[in-house]
């Protein structure tokens, strides 16, 4: 996986959360077909990455309640 250096060192976040968001996001784009995929040269994960650093894409984390 493929991220923007500079906005790598810059993020003070955790990596794995900012990992694991950029692969779900990449397989989200890639099942809908966007056409944005085609535009970042069929690049899904970098412009997974683009998304999340750039604030255009948000995530957050859900916990799963105790059974």
């Amino acid at each position: 996986m493929i991220f923007p250096l500079e906005d790598l060192v810059k993020y003070k976040g955790s990596i794995y959360e900012i990992t694991v968001a950029a692969s779900r996001r990449a397989y989200q784009l890639a099942k809908l077909n966007d056409p944005l995929i085609e535009e970042n040269d069929y690049k899904v994960v970098s412009l997974a990455a683009k998304q999340l650093f750039t604030n255009e894409v948000h995530y957050r984390i859900e916990s799963k309640p105790r059974q």
